[in-house]
């Protein structure tokens, strides 16, 4: 039995979602403002194992959101799956989240060109593409937004916790936005087990999150 545990925390939602052989059979997540993903995400990990009626020994490897995303939540979510894969000897496994967020939208709205948004503050959105046949047409980057912003991949639809604050620049333009789409360890499921059946695993020891941008801290000077 193929068991992969998934967690989710590149932004405001904390899900942990858990598969066998790709296919995702138990799920607990949520979404508040005050990333509460310290204070959830070894309780969601307790409630899918229960959900399934196994335990973390039965796991074949743990899946966690690579980034970009938000810094701390990246943090927590590697440490967590570390801490799991090294003293049970299993496999490590890195999906990044704007692909992991595609592979949900794509599941709503196929034969579509898609475009997975994080929100990186003000007018800057972590971003890709991928074609209306699934393939990669524009990596992932942060951008600044301007109205005229990706013109060459419309029509598209655009998606996750970045899209809200395009809507009304956009408003216009030949794309659609879906707010129903946001990110979820269930997007993890199959890239981590192909991955899985690939070998394709990161070192636990030395593992870090893709941030992408360097973090910048809220707090103010004295």
């Amino acid at each position: 039995m193929i068991y992969i545990l998934h967690l989710e925390t590149s932004t405001k939602v904390c899900s942990v979602a858990l598969s066998l052989y790709g296919k995702t059979i138990a799920l607990k997540e949520t979404e508040e403002d005050g990333y509460s993903h310290g204070e959830n995400l070894t309780l969601f990990i307790q409630d899918v194992l229960k959900e399934a009626n196994i335990s973390l020994t039965e796991l074949k490897a743990v899946s966690v959101a690579s980034g970009p995303g938000s810094y701390t939540g990246l943090r927590i979510g590697t440490s967590t799956a570390k801490g799991l894969c090294y003293p049970l000897n299993i496999p490590l496994i890195a999906i990044d989240s704007l692909t992991s967020l595609k592979e949900i939208a794509i599941e709503k709205h196929p034969n579509t060109t898609l475009c997975s948004l994080i929100d990186a503050r003000r007018m800057e959105v972590y971003n890709l593409f991928y074609s209306s046949s699934n393939e990669l047409v524009k990596p992932i980057s942060a951008d600044i937004i301007e109205f005229n912003s990706y013109k060459e991949f419309e029509p598209f639809v655009y998606f996750g916790d970045g899209a809200e604050k395009l809507n009304e620049l956009w408003n216009t333009r030949n794309c659609i936005t879906d707010l129903s789409i946001k990110s979820s360890a269930k997007g993890q499921a199959k890239l981590a087990f192909e991955k899985y059946q690939n070998q394709q695993f990161e070192d636990v020891a030395y593992f870090e999150p893709f941030y992408l941008k360097d973090f910048v801290s809220n707090a103010k000077k004295a």
